[in-house]
């Protein structure tokens, strides 16, 4: 295990931050990996599952099994770690920019882009690597102007190189779900069933340019620029596992979510050994475009009729708002068949707010996918 420390740019003078990467396997393998958890800093399953993996991967190289170089990096977010309001972890949105730390990551297509066409060949992994070399040009042509910044490019500059990136989030209260890209699905079907994902959802481009799109993008791009004349393969796949809900950070889930990423591993043959048997997948994967953010159509106390994880069918009954004043009650029901997948863990809601997502399989939205 090498042990690897990226500082950020300081905010002001006699702060530091910095970045800390685990690297795994030989330095110079063919396949790379790249896996970082709590990038929102207050989901922290993933920092837990990540530590699981440091611990595994550990005596994996020991033993001379790891086939490929594994990055891991444990605490994706230490500026939003460390962001506390009174007693209370806001993680999700830098303070000083507003941004969330899942957007606004850097296209960096264009840049790569220029020049490109007189280097490419009929050589899919010559094309692949010069792409590469570019891309990490780019970046480090790239001047961050701002912490925030700097954690993005820091961020990128570690995963571009890899082939696969894991994203490890989760949501407010939620079973086990995932994001990835239509063309990566074949890739990670294996893990969803490892994982046991009860939701699969699946888009090109969600908006928002967050952390797993800000490469598969950069490749979905120039194949449509020059795949027609030049072969250039899917350098980078990723997938953003959401580890259920903020308060699921224990011993026995993480190890389970730990090994489920190992066998996944093993079933690429990117660890020694035989991947155990795929078990079935929970659910069907379905568009990101037919997921429904269910609202509260006004302010009110939040009562839930059903947990997540249960499939639904058009017009269930999922929760009330109630307002104990006027004792006006309305019912939130679901839009369309599908999975209730996550909700929220506020009970008092704002008029508006996002109390609840389903996995449908009627595609009826476009533009920004994402949640705030």
């Amino acid at each position: 295990m090498r042990h690897h420390t990226h500082p950020l740019l300081s905010p002001v003078p006699g702060t530091q931050r910095a970045l800390e990467s685990f690297h795994f396997g030989p330095d110079d393998a063919t396949r790379r990996v790249y896996i970082q958890g709590s990038l929102h800093a207050d989901e922290l399953p993933g920092m837990l599952v990540a530590w699981k993996l440091k611990q595994r991967l550990k005596a994996l190289e020991e033993a001379s099994q790891l086939k490929a170089h594994i990055i891991v990096v444990p605490v994706a977010n230490p500026i939003g770690l460390d962001q506390q309001l009174m007693d209370i972890p806001l993680g999700r949105y830098d303070f000083e920019s507003v941004s969330n730390f899942n957007r606004g990551y850097r296209d960096l297509t264009d840049a790569i882009a220029e020049g490109l066409e007189t280097a490419l060949t009929q050589d899919p992994v010559h094309n692949r690597d010069e792409i590469r070399r570019r891309f990490i040009a780019a970046l480090d042509a790239t001047q961050a102007t701002s912490t925030y910044e700097s954690l993005h490019l820091t961020q990128q500059r570690l995963a571009c190189e890899a082939d696969f990136i894991l994203d490890l989030h989760c949501d407010f209260h939620a079973v086990e779900h995932l994001y990835t890209t239509p063309a990566a699905w074949p890739d990670f079907e294996p893990l969803a069933r490892y994982f046991g994902a009860k939701a699969s959802m699946l888009a090109t481009d969600s908006g928002g340019g967050s952390f797993d799109e800000c490469f598969t993008l950069v490749w979905e791009q120039l194949r449509e620029r020059f795949g027609d004349r030049f072969p250039i393969p899917y350098g980078s796949q990723s997938i953003t596992l959401e580890l259920r809900g903020q308060q699921d950070v224990e011993h026995a889930m993480a190890d389970r979510d730990a090994e489920a990423i190992l066998d996944w591993m093993r079933y690429h043959a990117l660890i020694d050994g035989d991947a155990p048997p795929l078990p079935a997948l929970p659910y069907p994967a379905t568009e990101l475009a037919a997921m429904d953010f269910l609202r509260a159509p006004a302010g009110g106390l939040v009562v839930f009729h059903m947990a997540p994880g249960r499939e639904v069918k058009s017009g269930d009954l999922i929760a009330e708002i109630i307002d104990p004043i006027s004792d006006a009650v309305h019912a939130v029901r679901a839009e369309q068949d599908g999975m209730f997948y996550a909700r929220t863990q506020r009970r008092m809601a704002t008029a508006g707010m996002i109390i609840a997502d389903v996995a449908g399989h009627h595609a009826h939205r476009s533009g920004y996918l994402l949640a705030p």
